[in-house]
């Protein structure tokens, strides 16, 4: 695998106005930084001005761990939230799971080969079915069993293990629980969510059931920030399959899996890359 150019990502936010983009490269031209990728949007309604500069580390006069805080001045002048991550800054990313492992796998998979630039320090499930794959890929598994009664208890355990772990992202590779609003207040980093794209027609049991006996013609996969509403976060990312008269409702399960697949490792690699800005609703997602 090529080796990875050490760059510093700079993400900012703020309300549009003039000389933005001018001051932030003067800023990272003043520290002998060279801008490798620079992006940004301005939303037309809302006049949100969003940004992603990705600039060399080697030839910077100032140590990146630096940045953020000489950064802060043109910030204040702008009222911008802003965000500074060494691309040598690997994601500790917990992985949530329930029995269904397809999702699991392939992020184990990715990791191995280091395709995602994450570090996976633990991995939390309600049932044991997943052991062998956190086994097999020598990663620490621990269950914490829950019930409707025991659910505030359970939630608190995994809060605490994610603490202890220091844990920056939470990836739901198919975890069958709804994450409760003082989980989500508490839990202090993203958390990444993936299901089909029927909802909200099709909710409930067994969706591929339902698509199956109203004979739809695309499936789909969604992954997106968990919030409060339920699979109504930010959406990081989507894709689509064209389905037919002539596959059966396991056909659709198992392109439905693929498709999960891989719409959840492109989220995740995006948000690691830090290429996606929450705003409202709603993300922009810089390719």
């Amino acid at each position: 695998m090529a080796h990875r150019k050490e760059s510093v990502v700079l993400l900012i936010h703020c309300k549009d106005r003039r000389g933005i983009v001018a001051r932030v490269s003067g800023f990272i031209h003043d520290f002998g930084g060279n801008i490798l990728d620079s992006d940004h949007h301005t939303d037309e309604e809302t006049n949100e001005f969003l940004m992603r500069m990705e600039f060399a580390s080697e030839g910077l006069q100032i140590p990146p761990d630096e940045i953020a805080a000489a950064f802060a001045p043109v910030a204040k002048t702008f009222e911008m939230r802003y965000e500074v991550r060494p691309s040598s800054c690997r994601t500790r990313t917990a992985l949530l799971v329930s029995k269904q492992d397809h999702c699991l796998a392939d992020l184990l998979q990715r990791h191995k080969r280091d395709e995602l630039h994450i570090d996976i320090p633990v991995i939390i499930s309600n049932h044991d079915t997943c052991a062998a794959w956190a086994e097999l890929f020598k990663i620490p598994f621990t269950v914490y069993p829950v019930t409707k009664e025991t659910k505030p208890q359970q939630e608190q355990q995994v809060l605490s293990l994610l603490k202890e772990h220091r844990i920056e992202l939470v990836v739901m590779a198919r975890y069958m629980q709804i994450l409760s609003g003082t989980f989500l207040s508490q839990i202090g980093c993203p958390v990444i969510n993936i299901h089909h794209s029927f909802l909200p027609a099709f909710i409930g049991a067994n969706p591929y059931r339902q698509a199956y006996d109203r004979g739809v013609k695309i499936i789909g996969a969604t992954a997106h920030y968990a919030t409060e509403d339920l699979d109504e976060g930010p959406i990081i990312e989507q894709d689509v399959m064209r389905v037919g008269h002539r596959d059966t409702v396991e056909d659709l399960v198992r392109k439905g899996r693929d498709l999960e697949e891989i719409v959840l490792a492109r989220a995740v690699r995006r948000h690691v890359e830090r290429r996606v800005l929450v705003y409202g609703r709603k993300t922009v997602v810089f390719d």
